[in-house]
């Protein structure tokens, strides 16, 4: 071959090469499963609540470090910070800023400063009063005044409501993205269908290596999902849906998939079902080739390698980001939990990020959000779509990734010294696989020695009195105030019949199986009837705590709190939305007999609905509630809060653990101080 001609086939071989690579890098740069902005990388993704009214999307990105700061100072660290960070953006080939939004509407997660948070409305908290009574009253908000600093910077960070001048302000940049012509990489176009149809395409396709199957009988025929630890939300690419907000269905949302579908099968759930749910942080030392990965190891996992889940709802609360402070600075073993908040914010400068540190993380990297900051994932949504705490704790609900345990509270409580290990002890001392701790919390003040920060409380609340009160969106069970008071059970929980939203501690399980019903806007009453209900026909059964491990901070405890905004500033927005939340609510737990119930909305009852382990008249005969003429058996916390409950039907808690067999309970409860 002459040299013109080896030439020639070196150049064209080279044409070929460039060509290919050319093909390569262009695929490479193919926007991934959302859409991107013009200034993110392969790894960004830009998810988007869209206006169904409009043609065109409005994305508002958020800046990645938007921490504010006490003082001027900070926000100039902050500012040299961001600096920074976009210069290391210029370099680099990834970031991991995830922004969900529309005009003025935003959700944001930061994952190259693996800022991850999941969230839940805590405006909405039930808790002890003055009294060391629980009261659910909802102006009663919390206070997160005892910091995990310093005692020096107790009164100029932790105790300290942010001032308007405090909080920095931002021109957001609008940006134009198309959401529907986006097409997903690597996973089947049927992934991006609505709700829970996408769900099942995306549990269908990975079933052979990220399910687990149950060898049970044919009545537990549910599929586990695979389960990670560490995890988070930012880098779920496929694994997030559209749902149509609940108070104004021209808004479309992209929220997280569920983890997991309900696992009960409509049937008392087996253990070795049970078993499968629960992430251990480290896999067993024993594992095989076939398990290696395999941290869903049951009762066999360690105690203190049992992962935690924290969902936390928060509506406009200034203290969110003390609570979470408050969660890992007072582990015994941070390294095992994951916080989720869903942070409910107007995004123009007037309210705090959940997940901003206190102060500048350059300046104390011993922060809990700049130490565990991969630890939590945030959910953030403009405050004008918030509807109540029953659809934000949805989100949270749906932000839950297997952990072991799964807890849930209001965005302004404290936590006691080595509340992990406590509250999971206290759990196992039920020896009830289906057992829930809850209870309205106690009032902060007085509660935590502020040197050692273990609880000065002999007392606890229990859950044992509600009654039917009426208004605009009818008649419905609301509790009221419970007693609190030194335990009549000394030797682990208390059985009670009612479940509490502002503390609730279980196996992940109860979370999966009886999940929020995202069809309920602007409730706030009524959400605990709902869960606990729904819960107790599935199987769970409720205890109070033995002692307290966390303490709820009051509004009329303190006026810092008396500024913080509450949902319902949105009510006229949502108007009339409630009343119809409010006959889907009693029509699922069959409280509204008189009811055609042809005229309320049964969407996605199969998920959001009851079990058949027990039923709703079993409940209410139980407990002395008459859903006809609405009223209820007083005093049943003469029958609870003695002991005589826990001690007559804890003696048939089944023998694998597995909940108490209520189909041997006779007992219906009358109130004694009634003549007949």
């Amino acid at each position: 071959m002459s040299s013109y001609h080896q030439k020639g086939v070196i150049l064209s071989a080279c044409i070929l090469f460039m060509y290919v690579v050319g093909l390569m890098i262009s695929v490479w740069h193919l926007p991934g499963p959302f859409p991107t902005g013009n200034n993110h990388s392969r790894k960004s993704a830009t998810l988007t609540l869209r206006n169904n009214k409009e043609n065109g999307v409005v994305v508002v990105p958020l800046n990645p470090n938007n921490s504010h700061h006490d003082d001027p100072s900070s926000r100039q660290a902050q500012q040299q910070q961001q600096q920074k960070q976009q210069s290391k953006e210029a370099d680099s080939s990834s970031s991991n800023s995830l922004n969900i939004s529309t005009t003025g509407i935003m959700n944001q997660w930061t994952d190259d400063d693996d800022d991850d948070a999941i969230a839940v409305d805590d405006d909405d908290d039930n808790t002890a009063d003055d009294d060391n009574t629980a009261d659910d009253d909802d102006d009663d908000d919390e206070i997160e005044m005892e910091n995990n600093f310093e005692k020096e910077e107790e009164e100029e960070a932790y105790g300290t409501e942010p001032e308007d001048d405090d909080i920095e302000n931002e021109n957001p940049v609008f940006e134009s993205n198309n959401h529907n012509q986006q097409k997903e990489r690597g996973l089947d176009d049927k992934l991006r269908g609505d709700g829970e149809d996408a769900e099942k395409a995306f549990q269908t396709q990975s079933q052979p290596q990220n399910q687990i199957q149950s060898s049970s009988s044919s009545n537990n025929n549910s599929v586990v999902p695979k389960s990670i630890w560490p995890v988070t939300i930012n880098n779920e690419d496929g694994r997030w849906v559209d749902i149509q907000h609940p108070g104004d269905t021209s808004i479309t949302m992209t929220v997280p998939q569920f983890w997991s579908a309900p696992v009960h099968d409509h049937t008392l759930m087996t253990r070795e079902k049970a078993m499968q749910i629960g992430t251990c942080i480290h896999a067993a030392a024993e594992a095989n080739n076939n398990d290696d990965n395999n941290l869903q190891r049951g009762d066999r996992c360690p105690v203190d390698d049992r992962t935690i889940y924290v969902a936390i709802a928060s509506y406009r609360d200034w203290q969110c980001r003390f609570t979470v402070e408050s969660i890992f600075n007072r582990a015994r073993y941070p390294e095992r939990i994951r916080v989720g908040v869903v942070d409910q914010i107007v995004d123009d400068g007037m309210d705090y990020h959940c997940n901003a540190p206190i102060t500048d993380c350059d300046t104390k990297p011993d922060q809990a959000l700049c130490k565990y900051k991969g630890q939590v994932d945030v959910f953030q949504m403009d405050a004008s779509l918030g509807v109540g705490p029953v659809f934000a704790r949805h989100i949270g609900h749906r932000m839950y990734r297997g952990e072991y345990y799964a807890m849930q509270v209001d965005a302004h409580v404290s936590f006691v010294q080595d509340w992990d290990t406590d509250i999971v002890h206290q759990l196992q001392q039920t020896g009830d696989e289906m057992a829930v701790l809850t209870t309205y919390l106690t009032d902060f003040q007085n509660s935590i020695d502020p040197n050692t920060y273990q609880s000065l409380r002999h007392t606890r609340p229990i859950m044992c009195n509600t009654d039917y009160e009426g208004g605009v969106q009818g008649k419905h069970l609301r509790h009221l105030s419970q007693p609190e008071g030194v335990p009549n059970i000394n030797d682990m929980p208390q059985l009670e019949p009612y479940w509490a939203a502002g503390f609730s501690f279980s196996r992940g399980h109860f979370v999966v199986n009886v999940p929020y019903d995202p069809y309920q806007p602007m409730i706030f009453q009524g959400e605990e009837m709902s869960i606990g209900i729904r819960g107790f026909t599935i199987g769970y059964d409720y205890f109070a705590s033995q002692n307290s491990i966390c303490f709820h901070h009051y509004a009329e405890k303190d006026p810092k709190r008396a500024g913080v905004k509450h949902f319902w500033e949105n009510a006229n927005k949502y108007s009339g939305t409630g009343k119809i939340a409010m006959a889907r609510l009693l029509g699922i737990v069959d409280m509204n007999p008189e009811t055609d119930r042809s005229t309320w909305n049964h969407a996605e009852e199969d998920r959001y609905g009851l079990g058949k382990v027990r039923t709703t008249n079993t409940f209410y005969e139980t407990f002395g509630i008459d859903v006809v003429s609405k009223t209820t058996e007083h005093h049943l916390c003469s029958f609870v809060d003695s002991g005589k409950m826990h001690n007559q039907f804890m003696e048939h808690l089944r023998k694998d653990g597995m909940g108490i067999d209520y189909s041997k309970i006779t007992y219906k409860f009358k109130d004694p101080r009634k003549n007949y």
